[in-house]
């Protein structure tokens, strides 16, 4: 029989969990309750909701509307999202992730004190990325995104900076960022930088590392939107090559489940926990049959 283990530091983060558990609170309330952008990138988890009434809907479609409740994200918004439902008299049920709202202060609160000084607001993160662009909210959009080192051609370092981090950035990726731009600085420009990434995001990879070595074969569980569930993922094969990508418990291939192999499941901060017993449970169902 295959020894199958269920990774008990995948799934969820806080920020899911909260937006989640408050989404479900005003569902049972009644009415309609509209969601601004996915409230997880996980198609079946967004699935499971919008049947208990969940309504997703984008930025276009929330300007339109007006006496609705509308459910913010873990991600963050701009201030322009608050802005229109102040003007259209929507009801906002304000799920922003506690750690991003305090990026977000942190931002806008250097942004200010530093728009006369020609500093630029440098933040490491990826472009389109619904916290990225609430991040850019807070300096009217004059921030510089910075995804790969490459894109650090776009700073000038003969003037000052000041580094932010998406919440959800690998550590070791961040400090690459700060040890190119502190050798590059000239002058008397000054560089500082905040260490804004979640550790329980950014844990994740020395742990999902260290589950992966522990078995034959490992099934990562996430939605195909996951941001987080790409890098997760590029690890566990990085120290597990037989590691499968899956998104549904119908996705496993029966032909790689082995006699006696050691099975890990794991997943990424938006992979709920149902979903990876699901995939446990299948695995049981096809080797029942197979024996």
């Amino acid at each position: 029989m295959s020894n199958i283990e269920i990774d008990a530091k995948s799934g969820f983060c806080f920020g899911v969990v909260n937006a989640i558990k408050k989404a479900e609170e005003e569902l049972a309330k009644g009415g309609v309750l509209y969601c601004l952008g996915d409230i997880v990138h996980n198609n079946l988890e967004v699935d499971r909701l919008e049947k208990l009434g969940l309504k997703t809907i984008n930025h276009e479609e929330f300007a339109q509307l007006k006496n609705a409740r509308v459910l913010l994200r873990a991600h963050g918004e701009p201030p322009s999202t608050y802005k229109t439902a102040k003007d259209n008299n929507i009801d906002i049920i304000d799920a922003s992730c506690p750690v991003v709202l305090r990026l977000q202060k942190k931002i806008h609160d250097k942004y200010d004190n530093e728009k006369d000084n020609n500093t630029q607001i440098v933040i490491y993160g990826k472009n389109g990325h619904a916290e990225v662009n609430g991040l850019l909210g807070q300096t009217d959009s004059s921030a510089i995104v910075i995804e790969k080192k490459d894109d650090l051609e776009k700073l000038d370092f003969s003037k000052n900076i000041c580094l932010f981090s998406q919440t959800t950035k690998p550590l070791d990726g961040f400090q690459e960022i700060i040890d190119i731009i502190q050798s590059r600085m000239t002058g008397d420009a000054s560089f500082e930088y905040f260490d804004t990434i979640c550790r329980q995001v950014s844990n994740r990879i020395p742990n999902i590392k260290e589950f992966a070595q522990k078995h034959n074969i490992i099934f990562f569980v996430a939605g195909e939107k996951s941001s987080n569930g790409k890098v997760l993922f590029a690890e566990c094969k990085k120290y597990n090559p037989n590691s499968y990508f899956i998104t549904t418990p119908s996705d496993i291939d029966p032909n790689v489940l082995s006699a006696n192999a050691s099975i890990g499941i794991c997943g990424a901060t938006s992979t709920p926990k149902w979903q990876m017993e699901a995939v446990e449970a299948k695995i049981d169902e096809i080797r029942l049959v197979k024996n």
